[in-house]
């Protein structure tokens, strides 16, 4: 049998081979989540670079929130990530999960980001 991070491993790199298909050039939005904080960053896989990233560990966000690991801080992270990605020119990608379930703090995050002016 295998263990819950070997599986959350499998996950994730069956969640991007898919999204390296799908992809089609645009850059790939890619969550984190821990027990205490959330991360998020587009990041451009054909050149191997991050272009634009927000976390609830920023200083712009860390007086701003009660905890890091709530629904609230998802959504101001999506929100940041949003606005510096278009300030960056970025405004199509590909949302990548993780190998985490597209609920709770990833969807908040993602419902923010689309706010914020992305499209994926």
């Amino acid at each position: 049998m295998q263990t819950s991070k070997q599986l959350h491993t499998r996950r994730q790199q069956r969640v991007r081979s898919m999204l390296r298909r799908q992809a089609t050039g645009r850059p790939r939005l890619s969550v984190f989540r821990s027990g205490k904080h959330i991360y998020a960053q587009i990041i451009d896989d054909a050149g191997g670079r991050t272009l634009a990233a927000a976390s609830s560990v920023d200083a712009t966000l860390r007086s701003k929130l009660k905890s890091g690991a709530d629904k609230a801080a998802a959504a101001e992270v999506g929100k940041l990530v949003a606005e510096r990605a278009v300030a960056a020119g970025i405004k199509e990608v590909v949302f990548d999960r993780g190998g985490y379930i597209f609920h709770g703090r990833v969807k908040a995050l993602a419902d923010a980001a689309r706010e914020g002016g992305l499209t994926f």
